[in-house]
């Protein structure tokens, strides 16, 4: 019998309640260290590391406004691969901004060191063993660490990123803006079929392998499925905003419109033009209208 990876799991409230029952039992112990060559006139950059699920500790790039606080926030989510940057220079100025890594990436890849391709299949084929739990618990211990802070301002903080970003938003609902792109786990057994990019076709290479474990995967994958998530997202009112690219493509409009949905009437959508300045600075100003700050072009001037 297939799973039907359309529907909401019957035990997904169940897992990812346990999931944060599990992360409340480990102190976060945040340890911050100033980075002084990251550091600049205008900005003091800090490395974090912080505990999450396991126990395991994980790395993240804080960056604060030097000047009188509190700093509207944003919290960028790991993209999918070894390494993630010190936040954007332009970012710096104007937000208390928290790159994290999640584990198993560079800084963060003590004991556990992610391969890339492997990583989006690595224990798939039980929900409890699958890495993305702890990726996830992740995310939302840094969610937790950056709105505890003092120097943020509770009521302007955004969050950006993939599928991540939304289940991160959607698990801890006070975030007031919420920019994806770039989505891999929605509707993942269907996109499968449709293309053999990587990450994507890491499935593929995993169920040709074990064409008997299809269930099995599928039924994991449910519960990571950001369509699954996203109407707390829509409950908390927090503004949303989704990159949609080419007709016909995994990022079209139609391919997106069932997400979309879940959103509720306050979802926006973004066309890319593939212009990546142009991209770039139209998202910059979204995001800093939603937190009130000046958007910053790529192609100003830093002063």
């Amino acid at each position: 019998m297939t799973v039907d990876t359309s529907a909401r799991p019957r035990d997904f409230d169940t897992y990812w309640d346990a999931l944060d029952e599990d992360l409340a039992r480990y102190p976060a112990a945040p340890e911050l260290e100033p980075l002084p060559l990251r550091s600049t006139d205008f900005a003091t950059v800090y490395a974090l590391r912080l505990t999450s699920v396991g126990p395991y500790r994980i790395f993240g790039y804080y960056s604060v406004p030097i000047g009188e606080g509190p700093f509207p926030g944003l919290l960028l989510t790991p993209r999918y691969g070894s390494v993630n940057h010190v936040p954007d220079y332009h970012d710096r100025r104007r937000y208390a901004v928290l790159q994290m890594m999640h584990r198993g990436q560079r800084l963060a890849d003590q004991p556990f060191a992610a391969a890339y391709p492997g990583l989006l299949t690595h224990g798939v084929d039980d929900p409890t063993t699958y890495v993305y739990r702890g990726i996830v618990a992740d995310c939302l211990r840094a969610a937790e660490f950056l709105l505890s802070r003092e120097e943020v301002d509770k009521n302007r903080v955004g969050i950006i990123g993939d599928d991540l970003a939304l289940i991160t938003a959607a698990r801890r609902p006070h975030f007031i803006a919420v920019q994806a792109a770039g989505l891999t786990f929605y509707r993942l057994m269907e996109a499968r079929q449709r293309t053999d990019a990587y990450p994507i076709e890491e499935l593929n290479d995993h169920l040709r392998a074990y064409p008997d474990r299809q269930d099995a995967v599928a039924r994991t994958l449910a519960l990571f499925d950001p369509l699954h998530h996203v109407s707390q997202i829509a409950t908390a009112l927090a503004a949303p905003l989704l990159s949609v690219g080419d007709p016909g493509s995994l990022s079209g409009p139609e391919w997106l419109q069932p997400l979309m949905s879940a959103l509720g009437e306050g979802v926006e959508r973004y066309t890319l033009t593939h212009e990546g300045g142009t991209d770039q600075d139209l998202l910059d100003a979204w995001m800093a209208n939603k937190l009130g700050v000046e958007p910053r072009s790529r192609f100003w001037s830093s002063v």
